[in-house]
């Protein structure tokens, strides 16, 4: 692939005290769970522990309404960017506009393999278009029109191509992905399955219509089609072949679950890695958000940043209290055998390097 040029932008900030030096964690980690809980101060966090201990980490956000910049504090691109001058630390936020007019292939790829353009000819004769429509036939399990047209969900399957460019480029060692929240999370898995379904179709399309095209070009005074069309969507096949087998290998990638103490999230969360469990990806950790205790008992932090939880005299407090603990007590039962990670209610806003370093020490 061609390299990915990466442009400095403003650092994150001037100190990196106080970082964990030794991430646990694969090459690849994913932060899912639904919107709101804070996988992208996780994903911030997790990349800033990663690069101060220096491994060249690249932080990805695919969530269409980004909050990536805001973590850091700094406006982040929508291509890789070096966002700390002292580590090797690089964010991107995927631009799904962006993406969708590159397609599959990327800018000077056809995402349908040439199918489109095959589509308009057929529907622009007379009685060919319904053959079009009938070769179409039963592949509604498909991301979208196959025979032009915008496909729906066109904008998870231009971040799948971008994330495997990510995952594939040498420059990173670890890549860090903020992933949209649940549904959007689930149907960007889903489409290695769909695509691979699809592309199978296609190419049996390609055989069943490629004399008959290469007879109406000829009466029309086409020329020979360069190259073979078929071998983009065979290398499409093969990187999502690829992609599959990294999610799937959990030497390589740790999906990891963010919830915060309430019951909703917590069954949410207990649907997502069922989810995750038939897709065969491996989810080794949960992160809960937010639990009122105190910072200090967690990690070695700066008072500036600890809550003192007090259930005994605050009955808003209490409530609160008891609400969190019947959570927390579920999702250590129901994740049992999965490594449980709490993050405490923090005093101040997660915004910036100094936050994100409190919560890379819960983390660790």
């Amino acid at each position: 692939m061609d390299d990915i040029d990466v442009e400095p932008v403003d650092r994150v900030g001037d100190e990196d005290d106080g970082l964990p030096r030794d991430v646990d964690a694969p090459e690849y980690v994913l932060y899912g769970g639904k919107g709101g809980v804070g996988k992208t101060t996780m994903a911030a966090a997790t990349g800033l522990s990663s690069a101060s201990s220096g491994v060249p980490t690249l932080v990805v956000s695919t969530d269409p309404a980004h909050s990536l910049s805001d973590t850091f504090g700094i406006d982040v691109p929508a291509e890789p960017a070096v966002v700390h001058e002292d580590v090797p630390l690089y964010a991107v936020e995927i631009d799904p506009d962006a993406a969708m007019e590159e397609g599959m292939f990327g800018a000077d790829g056809d995402p349908l393999g040439g199918l489109g353009e095959m589509g308009e000819a057929m529907g622009g004769m007379p009685g060919m278009g319904g053959m079009a429509d009938d070769a179409a036939e039963g592949m509604d399990d498909a991301p979208g029109s196959l025979l032009g047209g915008t496909m729906p969900g066109a904008d998870e399957a231009a971040a799948m191509r971008q994330l495997l460019e990510y995952l594939d480029d040498p420059r990173f060692d670890r890549v860090v992905v903020d992933t949209a929240p649940t549904g959007h999370t689930l149907r960007l898995l889903q489409l290695p399955e769909i695509m691979n379904s699809m592309i199978g179709r296609v190419m049996t399309l390609r055989q069943r219509f490629s004399g008959m095209m290469d007879g109406i070009k000829g009466m029309f005074g086409g020329g020979e089609e360069e190259g073979d069309p078929s071998a983009d969507l065979e290398e499409l096949q093969a990187r999502i072949e690829r992609l599959r087998n990294v999610l799937r290998d959990p030497d390589r990638t740790d999906f990891r679950v963010v919830t915060i103490p309430e019951e909703m999230s917590v069954v949410e969360s207990e649907r997502l890695v069922a989810r995750l469990d038939e897709f065969e990806i491996p989810v080794n950790t949960l992160v809960v958000n937010r639990v009122m205790e105190r910072v200090s008992d967690v990690a070695d932090v700066d008072p500036e940043w600890i809550v003192e939880p007090d259930p005994e005299h605050c009955e808003f407090c209490a409530r609160r209290w008891d609400v969190q603990q019947a959570a927390l007590r579920d999702a250590t039962d129901l994740f049992r055998g999965r490594d449980v990670k709490r993050v405490p209610l923090l005093a101040k806003e997660v915004r910036g390097e100094a936050a994100l370093r409190v919560v890379a020490a819960c983390l660790a």
